[in-house]
């Protein structure tokens, strides 16, 4: 009889991606997925937020519930940060970092046959390398996602990233031309380049290689339709990158360029390595080479020290800048950061008060932007059944949903007319 798992994952695009090539290694090796009570759990977690640790310990101790024999493994963010406070989880068989995650079959196997069947930290210090974990196909059909690199160097004053992700790692471009060429293969059209921070891509690697060298190579492959980034930094933006990255005819309008803060005192207190000014530049400079580029951001409200004349900053720079969409986030103090030591902790109702604050410019500004898609023509990949009965939906290269009143197969690029506005979603016709 086959062995059955359930991976659990918590966290970001990276975490999602790893957990699914893990999911390939076992199905490989003849185990069987299994939703309800497994013979091994999984646990990917995440550590970005107080409530991050608490969601994590919260499936261990599910899964411990779900099957009191059953292996449990718990990798990702949290064990990198706590290993110590893991392990002593009751039902915890196998404690690992960020990396070494390909190991975790063969460690659950070792305890399948009574052999080393101890707590085992593996720490991301231990691996200096990318970590070839390996995708050939994804639960998604239409936009597939790839890891290109792991770790940060940036060490802003209220992130634990860089202590649960370790320094940065590149993968090999060839690598990743050979996942990309996979995927594509079995009928994905829209790839998205993902890691813990992309723009740093090639900075370990001793050459001249960087992201759009990664871009322009992938772009090469000739079933891929479409490259999109995930999150950007700043000052990784410049003339040429983009030109080059446009001239791929591939690459989609739509950028995240994480802001958390309007004001250049307290982007100075978070330890970003931009300020306000830079940031207006950058932007403007997309929206040179991308006219119609949806610009999306993050914003932390209620950083410690921050005034009423910096949050005052903050709601006039993102009114300026005018975003597609805004992610807000309250701060919340992390255990083992600069910022959780810093004096001028804010009170929680002026956070509360300051994220309603821009709230209500993000549901503007969005509006604004959806507005001015009626009249154009957007190319969309179909994905899914839409919100609407009778319609299909998918995304826009500038990342916008977008309704069409006819039944079209998933997986289809189509061309789209914007006619008009629907709640907060654009309608259109094909054309």
């Amino acid at each position: 009889m086959a062995y059955t798992f359930n991976i659990i994952t918590l966290g970001c695009k990276v975490n999602q991606y790893e957990s699914e090539a893990i999911e390939e290694i076992f199905l490989k090796k003849g185990y069987k997925k299994s939703i309800h009570q497994a013979d091994i759990y999984v646990i990917n977690t995440c550590t970005v937020t107080n409530m991050s640790d608490r969601k994590s310990r919260q499936m261990i101790s599910r899964a411990r519930k779900d099957n009191p024999d059953a292996i449990i493994a718990v990798m990702g963010c949290y064990s990198q940060v706590k290993p110590e406070e893991v392990s002593e989880i009751p039902g915890v068989d196998i404690v690992l970092g960020s990396r070494n995650k390909e190991n975790v079959v063969d460690l659950c196997e070792d305890i399948l046959q009574n052999k080393n069947a101890q707590d085992k930290i593996i720490l991301p210090s231990e691996s200096k390398t990318f970590e070839e974990l390996q995708i050939s196909n994804q639960s998604q059909m239409t936009r597939a996602y790839i890891k290109i690199q792991d770790g940060c160097n940036m060490y802003c004053s209220y992130c634990l990233i860089p202590y649960a992700r370790g320094n940065i790692v590149s993968r090999e471009i060839s690598e990743i031309v050979s996942e990309t060429e996979r995927l594509a293969a079995n009928g994905f059209k829209e790839i998205v380049l993902t890691g813990i921070h992309v723009a740093s891509y090639g900075k370990d690697l001793g050459s001249d290689v960087s992201l759009i060298n990664v871009i322009e190579e992938i772009a090469k492959v000739p079933k891929i339709k479409r490259i999109r980034l995930s999150s950007m930094e700043p000052r990784h933006i410049t003339k040429d990158f983009l030109i080059r990255m446009k001239a791929t005819g591939k690459a989609c309008d739509h950028f995240h360029l994480s802001l958390q803060s309007g004001s250049d005192e307290i982007l100075k207190a978070m330890n970003r390595k931009y300020d306000r000014k830079l940031y207006e530049e950058k932007c403007n400079l997309i929206r040179e080479i991308f006219p119609n580029v949806g610009l999306t951001t993050d914003i932390i409200v209620g950083f410690p020290t921050e005034s009423d004349k910096n949050h005052e900053e903050t709601i006039e720079f993102v009114e300026k800048i005018k975003f597609s969409k805004t992610h807000l986030f309250k701060y919340s103090p992390r255990e083992g950061t600069k910022a959780a030591k810093m004096k001028g902790q804010i009170n929680g109702n002026i956070k509360k008060q300051r994220l309603h604050d821009l709230e209500k410019i993000e549901e503007k500004n969005r509006m604004e932007f959806l507005q001015s898609q009626i009249g154009k023509t957007l190319e969309v990949l179909i994905e899914s059944k839409s919100d609407y009965e009778s319609y299909s939906s998918g995304y826009s290269t500038n990342y916008l949903k977008v309704n069409i009143k006819e039944k079209i197969p998933a997986n289809s690029l189509v061309n789209v007319k914007i006619t008009d506005l629907l709640d907060d979603q654009l309608i259109g016709e094909i054309i």
